[in-house]
């Protein structure tokens, strides 16, 4: 008995209008939108790429014994160079390139909506916000993408940070500027490296860097705040909860980070170790703020407890002792890359070109559900949508083999464990290619 279409979910997203009616599916548009910084965008429709058919998307219920498996039900290519990174904007994922290229791709058909991207160097980095998406690249700067509410629904690239306004206005102070190598300076609100990690919190937005500094800038005028000398080596990944932002660094540290009274100075409210002489990947933060986990160039995912209520209520003045350390875990045989989480489930993709799927258990302790192989290269970035389908989770993988993959993964509840029947997706879309 055939249960209701993936496609009849309710999913949206808050800046995207919807594709417009179209001609044939054999269609071409040939018009260019000109970006502020006189570049142009080539728009392509969704109808100029083969796409899944949506209806064959669809669930059905099929026995199984013990814990289902996860299914892969799609291998999404047309990457030039290798997967960086991806974001969830809505109903669509964006994932990006060593290759300088962003695709949109639209939920649950998979298929191309549209491609933008500009700039010198790889997309290490993109987080949405509102109506505008933004990209750290390579060549040390942060560009804005906001949505074009033309016909073609292209991305318009709007700024680039820092902004013209703010560098003029601090260009001419030599007092502005800082030394970055030897004979060589830069002012104070540029990287003077590959920004490799963004986040957003509390009406700002954090970059870290492999120059080994955490820049703060304010989301409604992009105008540069602060710069942090926050760590001794390159800065990996950066994650914001409850009005914390952890960064984590090559230097084997994740550093906590809180905003003054005026979020224009940030204090180090901690230091979470790892083991010596190994590099931190990747960091994460339960959705409560009371978990802490980060990924090694060792294989290790090391979790730490956020104890700051207890110890305000005790009056413990140290601002380490906030955090101590519940789990080691050694997840992989080669280095943690990146890692994502959605409810108690815990994500890891590795330089051996697995994942791991994880149950976060009691006291911050990971078990080990299911490993899913299939990427010919190192996973380099995950991304699980919120979106239940069929009793499980959709998840993204994009890797150094220059493609994005699309698995299911089930809950692993104890009721799947009881009963005979689960819910499970068709294998119409198992190991589907589509390229954009």
């Amino acid at each position: 008995m055939m249960v209701s279409s993936v496609s009849k979910s309710s999913l949206s997203i808050p800046f995207l209008p919807p594709p417009p009616p179209s001609s044939s599916p054999s269609s071409t548009s040939d018009s260019i939108s000109d970006t502020d910084d006189g570049s142009s965008i080539s728009p392509f429709s969704s109808n100029r790429f083969d796409s899944l058919d949506v209806k064959k998307f669809q669930l059905s219920s099929i026995p199984v014994s013990g814990f289902s498996s996860h299914r892969s039900l799609a291998v999404l290519s047309g990457h030039i160079g290798s997967v960086s990174c991806l974001a969830l904007c809505g109903e669509f994922i964006l994932s990006a390139s060593q290759g300088k290229d962003i695709i949109v791709w639209q939920q649950p058909d998979l298929r191309v909506f549209t491609k933008f991207g500009q700039g010198d160097g790889s997309v290490k980095a993109l987080v949405s916000v509102g109506d505008k998406v933004f990209t750290a690249h390579q060549d040390s700067r942060i560009r804005v993408w906001k949505v074009s509410r033309s016909s073609e629904n292209v991305f318009r690239l709007v700024d680039s940070l820092p902004t013209t306004k703010d560098y003029l206005g601090k260009f001419m102070k030599q007092s502005n500027y800082v030394q970055t190598r030897r004979h060589h300076k830069k002012l104070w609100i540029e990287h003077a490296d590959s920004i490799s990690c963004l986040t957003v919190c509390n009406g700002l937005i954090y970059s870290g860097s492999w120059d080994k500094t955490l820049k703060v800038w304010k989301l409604s005028d992009l105008k540069c705040l602060e710069s942090i000398k926050a760590h001794d080596d390159a800065i990996n990944g950066v994650v914001s909860c409850k009005g914390i932002v952890y960064s984590a660094s090559a230097d084997g540290k994740i550093k906590a980070w809180t905003p003054g009274k005026e979020k224009k100075t940030h204090c180090l409210k901690g230091i979470l170790e790892g083991h010596k002489d190994v590099s931190f990947n990747s960091v994460l933060v339960s959705d409560d703020g009371k978990w802490v986990y980060g990924g090694g160039s060792d294989g290790y995912i090391m979790g730490w407890e956020n104890n700051s209520n207890n110890n305000s209520n005790s009056g413990n003045s140290s601002a380490n002792s906030n955090w101590s350390l519940v789990s080691e875990t050694k997840a992989h045989e080669m280095a943690v890359l990146c890692m994502c989480l959605i409810g108690e489930f815990l994500f890891s993709g590795s330089a051996d070109k697995s994942i791991v799927v994880w149950r976060r258990e009691a006291f911050g302790k990971l078990s080990k559900l299911e490993v899913i192989n299939g990427h010919e290269g190192p996973v380099k970035c995950l991304q699980a949508s919120f979106d239940r389908v069929g009793g499980g989770f959709l998840l993204y993988s994009g890797s150094l083999d220059k493609s994005l993959r699309v698995w299911w993964v089930p809950k692993y509840s104890d009721e799947t464990q009881d009963k005979s029947t689960t819910i499970i997706p068709t294998s119409s879309l198992n190991n589907k290619t589509i390229v954009g």
